[in-house]
C-alpha cells in the first residue's frame, strides 16, 4: 500500500510550509465552527480551505505551486526570522549570555561562567564590562 501511494505522488507536488500554514488555518475555522453553531459560511469555509490543499498536494503543475510557497514564505519572512532567532536563542542559553552594547544596541554573545570580562563589541568597538 505504501508502494502504491508513493508511485501515485510521484511527479505531484506534496506537502510544503504554505500546505501546513493551510492546515493550520484549517484547524482553527474547525475549532470556530465548533463554537459558532449552525453557521454554514464557515462550514463552507472549512471544506473550501481543505479542498484547496489537497489540491495543491495532488497537483502536477509543481513550478506554479512553488510559486506560491515563495510567495508565501516572502510575505512570512520577518515574523519566522523572529521566532527562529528566539529559537536559537533558547538552544544557547545554557552555554551564552547575551548582551546589548550600551551605545550602539548591538547584541553581543558571550560564553557564561567566565566572571566579569570586558566586552568589545563588534559593531562600534565600544568597551564594556558585564559579568558572564
Amino acid at each position: 500500500m505504501k508502494e502504491k501511494f508513493y508511485r501515485f505522488m510521484q511527479g505531484r507536488y506534496g506537502a510544503d510550509q504554505f500546505s501546513r500554514f493551510l492546515i493550520g488555518v484549517d484547524f482553527v475555522l474547525i475549532l470556530l465552527s465548533l463554537l459558532i453553531r449552525r453557521n454554514q459560511l464557515l462550514s463552507v469555509a472549512v471544506v473550501g480551505v481543505l479542498v484547496y490543499v489537497y489540491f495543491r498536494m495532488f497537483s502536477k503543475n509543481i513550478s506554479k505551486r512553488y510559486a506560491e510557497n515563495q510567495k508565501y514564505l516572502a510575505m512570512t519572512e520577518g515574523i519566522r526570522g523572529k521566532f527562529a532567532k528566539q529559537r536559537n536563542r533558547a538552544q544557547q542559553r545554557k552555554t551564552y549570555r547575551f548582551y546589548k552594547c550600551p551605545a550602539c544596541s548591538q547584541e553581543v554573545r558571550v560564553p557564561k561562567g567566565k566572571g566579569k570580562i570586558e566586552i568589545d563589541c563588534p559593531k562600534c568597538h565600544t568597551k564594556f564590562i558585564k559579568r558572564s
